[in-house]
């Protein structure tokens, strides 16, 4: 029996499952889903692989965790600053620069891997279920900003974050593109702003 170092059974057992979830992420993202076995996870953590199927039973299994791990981490992340945020345009602004942080220490990655994966539909579904509930905060701000066509304003501006990510992600450094970026938001959610409330005075 493996030694336990924790203080009861239960968190060892939950620290075995964060190794094993963990060695999944790392195989995924470097080797591709099709890697993403319960036997490479195993040995990858330094686990058998019966002890794998303790907590998974199969890759299907391990994928679907894993699902869900890409974006819980990046959503308490993003919870977190967006507490300390006044405002919507502020809101936008903090969903932007710390989704950039997050980009810089690769913890997009797993998500942008799964999604190239060619994973089975519901996988897929599931995927677009939990991008949608990540972004939702950000539509939430533009939308209470009161601008035009706020669907396709959230959209164009998440553009913006996608080319700043590939930038970062490029190399160049963190901190210059986030004071681009925002800078680029506020200006256009501002004037986008001050468009709709010029129209709602006219009528």
């Amino acid at each position: 029996m493996p030694k336990i170092n924790a203080a009861t059974v239960a968190e060892h057992r939950a620290q075995q499952r964060e190794a094993l979830i963990g060695a999944a992420i790392d195989i995924l993202v470097n080797e591709g889903a099709a890697a993403v076995t319960p036997a490479a996870v195993g040995a990858r953590a330094g686990l058998a692989r019966s002890s794998v199927y303790q907590y998974f039973n199969s890759s299907a299994a391990l994928l679907a965790t894993i699902t869900e791990e890409a974006f819980r981490r990046s959503n308490q992340a993003l919870t977190r600053v967006l507490a300390t945020a006044n405002g919507p345009l502020e809101r936008v602004e903090a969903f932007f620069g710390e989704s950039l942080r997050l980009g810089a220490e690769g913890a997009h990655r797993p998500a942008v891997a799964l999604m190239n994966a060619g994973l089975p539909p519901a996988c897929q579904q599931r995927l677009m279920e939990l991008h949608l509930e990540q972004v939702e905060p950000f539509r939430a701000a533009v939308r209470e900003l009161g601008v035009p066509e706020p669907a396709l304003t959230a959209d164009l501006i998440a553009g913006m974050l996608h080319t700043a990510l590939a930038a970062v992600e490029n190399g160049t450094p963190l901190d210059r593109v986030t004071e681009r970026t925002l800078a680029l938001v506020r200006r256009c959610l501002t004037a986008a702003d001050s468009t709709a409330h010029s129209s709602r005075a006219e009528h």
